[in-house]
Order: structure tokens, then C-alpha cells, then sequence
């Protein structure tokens, strides 16, 4: 991306910026329309149809992004809830079962499928990981006619690796299951078609990627699936009313919008949408795949760099497992702020006072790539990850050395 993509976004200067896979920054035309919307509330009111206008752009925009209809997209606020509208409302029997692989899923992907264990009699059935990557082979081996959902996540939060949901989703759809994606990492940063990948439902927020606010998302639910669930939860906005206001209701009939749209609840967080669909409107001017070929192509920059200087990257040299996610360390060691590793705690602290923005995941430092990076900043992680190979001596050094093996797995 040109030095005008990066313009837009004045907290990529002064910092080293890589951390958009726990939110982005803000880009001055969203920041923009943020104001414009507080104005015209503070001064205003605002107008409903107006409101609920914007609501309309933003679902129109992320259809588009993602090669949808946009009656297959509904409106949520966050992953979490995209996740479970759709899991709760499928019609599960005792003894069907789920297959997720809770070792690289984030923890809302993992408590809402023992809750209806709890609840409904399903039965979670656990994948252990394949050396950080989802099991894609072993959880086609676990599929059985009683497998009602395979979910998985598009990128792990950590390590960070792409995971073949397309084939997943064919295993799936041989033996009659659906397929729930958690494309939290993934929407804004890796060009992503539904129908090639032949999935069937699939939930994001806006904060990371998509470059705006908390508290905003999408489901994506395929039109068939979509029209043969009851959602669990209703509200005005999910009900088909025809040509009625908004507050008419016949005690006899509960029509359901068409699609996804029937997921919908009440009034929408209309600030989220307005920044959503100013952010969704720069990602199609840019392109989405001049996106994902700017963010992977620093990332192989990055990776190669640190396997250079001897560190313990995730996943070894650059490959099909990488997008925009670079981390160093063993994932898994240690909790999901801190590594257990006291050298990758050490690093750590030397890139945060380096003025290098990361997080740590998993016991992994996870430095994951915006569009408004560019290869200076690639270039500022190296020269500051060889200065602490040299300020810690030969100790930190032949330490890091003895662990690049597993590193390259």
C-alpha cells in the first residue's frame, strides 16, 4: 500500500504499530464520520430512517467484501454473539456432536459449545491441534452422521496460522454437518470469498481489520441454512412486517425476515455502523487483495528477518500457514498475557521500549501486521530484536538457538 494509505492514520507514525489483530488503529476518515455522527446527536437528535440508513450501508458493504447476499448477513456486536446466535438456534438433539479444536480458538468459540452440552445433550468433541495448526485431516477422520457443526477459526489468535477452511468445509458437507468460521483475524486483512470456501456461517467485529469501533459486527449465514433455523432470540428488526410500522403486531402470526436478516435483534449500535461502513468503503477502494498481498508480503519480511537472527518463529520460514500474523516463541507456553519463556518475556519488554506495539498470546509474542505498516517498521522489529540478541550476550543467544528447531516445525 502507497505512503497515502499510511497517511490516514496518524498513530502509525511515532509508533511501530503491529498490533491489529487485537484492534487497529483508526483511520482519519472513520475517526471523521465518528464526529460527524456525534454532532449531529449532540445537536440534533438525528433522524431514525437516516440512522437505520447507514445500518443498510454498512450490511451492503460487508456483503460485498465477502461475495454474500445481503440477505445473509445480519447484524450483531461483537464474534461472540454472531457465534452463538447461530449455534443456539440450530436444532441439536442429545448426542449430536460439535468438533472444534479449543487449544487454538479463542475462549468465546469454546464455552458457548459446553454450555449446550450442558443444556441440549451435545456431545464436544476435542481436536488437539497439529503443531499449531487447526487439524484439518484429523478432524475430517472425527466427522460421523451425528456431527452436526465443525467451527473453526480463519487465523488462530495464536499462533496466528491460516487454517484450509475450504477443505474442512467439503469434509463437512460430505457426511451432512455445517461449518461456523470465527473470521475475527481474518476480514479486512485476507481476501475471503463464502461461496468458494463453501461454508456456511461465519462471525466478525469491526475493531480489528475491519479498522473501526468495539461493539459492531456480522454473521454471515447462508440463505438455506439460514431459512431452515428459528432464531433463539427476536426482536422487531428480525421480524418480517411487511409494509407495517415498526411497532405493528398479529398475535397469530411471527414471519421471520428472509435469511440471515431474522438474526437481527433491536435498535443498532448506529455509531458502530457508521464508522463500519466508511472503513468497509476504504477497504474496497484499496482492494482487498492488494490488502492481503501488502500485509502477508511484510509479514514473510518479518518472519524471514527473525528466523535470521536465530529467534524461535511460529510456523519456521514463511509458507502456505502464513498471513498477516507473525509470532516467536512455543505456543502454548504459558497464559494468554504472558510467556513462560523468560527470554520471549524479556524480548517483550525490550520491543514495547523500542516503541513497538505487540501483544502476547498464548505464550507467543504476536506481532500481527495493518495496512497502514510498512516495510520501514518491519525493518525498526529486526534492528531491534538484534539488539537485544546482543545486549543479553551469548547466554540469550545459544538459548534462542536451541529452541529454532521447534521454532521451524
Amino acid at each position: 500500500m502507497n505512503s497515502q494509505v499510511r497517511g490516514i492514520f496518524p498513530g502509525a507514525s511515532g509508533q511501530v504499530y503491529l498490533d491489529v489483530s487485537a484492534r487497529s488503529l483508526m483511520p482519519e476518515p472513520v475517526s471523521a464520520a465518528v464526529d460527524r455522527h456525534i454532532h449531529t446527536r449532540m445537536h440534533y437528535g438525528g433522524d431514525k430512517d437516516e440512522l437505520r440508513a447507514e445500518v443498510e450501508r454498512a450490511r451492503h458493504a460487508f456483503a460485498g467484501l465477502i461475495n454474500s447476499s445481503v440477505n445473509e448477513i445480519a447484524i450483531t456486536k461483537n464474534v461472540s454473539e454472531g457465534l452463538n446466535l447461530f449455534a443456539a438456534s440450530l436444532p441439536w438433539e442429545a448426542g449430536d456432536n460439535v468438533l472444534v479444536c479449543p487449544e487454538l480458538e479463542h475462549p468465546n468459540n469454546i464455552y458457548l459449545w459446553f454450555n449446550l452440552a450442558r443444556s441440549r445433550g451435545i456431545e464436544v468433541r476435542t481436536i488437539p491441534a497439529d503443531e499449531g495448526r487447526i487439524p484439518v485431516a484429523a478432524m475430517g477422520n472425527a466427522l460421523d452422521e451425528r456431527t452436526r457443526v465443525v467451527t473453526m477459526p480463519s487465523i488462530s489468535f495464536a499462533p496466528g496460522f491460516l487454517t484450509d477452511v475450504k477443505s474442512l468445509a467439503l469434509a463437512a458437507k460430505q457426511v451432512g454437518a455445517l461449518t461456523l468460521v470465527d473470521a475475527a483475524q481474518s476480514i479486512g486483512a485476507i481476501d475471503t470469498n463464502v461461496r468458494d470456501l463453501g461454508i456456511d456461517a461465519l462471525a466478525v467485529a469491526t475493531q480489528k481489520c475491519l479498522l473501526s469501533l468495539y461493539g459492531f459486527g456480522f454473521l454471515y449465514v447462508r440463505r438455506e441454512v439460514a431459512e431452515s433455523l428459528v432464531p433463539i432470540h427476536v426482536a422487531r428488526y428480525g421480524i418480517d412486517l411487511g409494509e407495517a410500522h415498526e411497532t405493528a403486531f398479529a398475535e397469530d402470526e411471527l414471519k421471520y425476515q428472509p435469511g440471515a436478516l431474522r438474526f437481527d435483534l433491536g435498535n443498532y449500535n448506529y455509531l458502530g455502523a457508521t464508522a463500519a461502513a466508511t472503513a468497509l468503503d476504504l477497504l474496497a477502494g484499496w482492494g482487498m487483495k492488494n490488502v492481503e498481498a501488502h500485509v502477508c508480503g511484510l509479514a514473510s519480511e518479518l518472519a524471514t528477518g527473525l528466523l535470521e537472527l536465530g529467534l524461535p518463529v511460529a510456523g519456521g520460514s514463511p509458507g502456505s500457514h502464513l498471513a498477516h500474523i507473525v509470532s516467536v516463541g512455543e505456543s502454548g507456553g504459558g497464559r494468554h498475557y504472558s510467556a513462560d519463556d523468560p527470554a520471549m518475556n524479556s524480548l517483550y519488554d525490550h520491543f514495547v521500549a523500542a516503541g513497538i506495539k505487540l501483544s502476547i498470546r498464548s505464550g507467543v509474542l504476536r506481532l500481527s501486521i495493518g495496512v497502514y505498516n510498512q516495510s520501514s517498521d518491519i525493518e525498526h522489529v529486526i534492528a531491534a530484536a538484534r539488539t537485544w540478541i546482543e545486549t543479553k550476550g551469548s547466554g540469550a543467544s545459544s538459548h534462542l538457538l536451541g529452541r529454532e528447531d521447534r521454532g521451524r516445525r
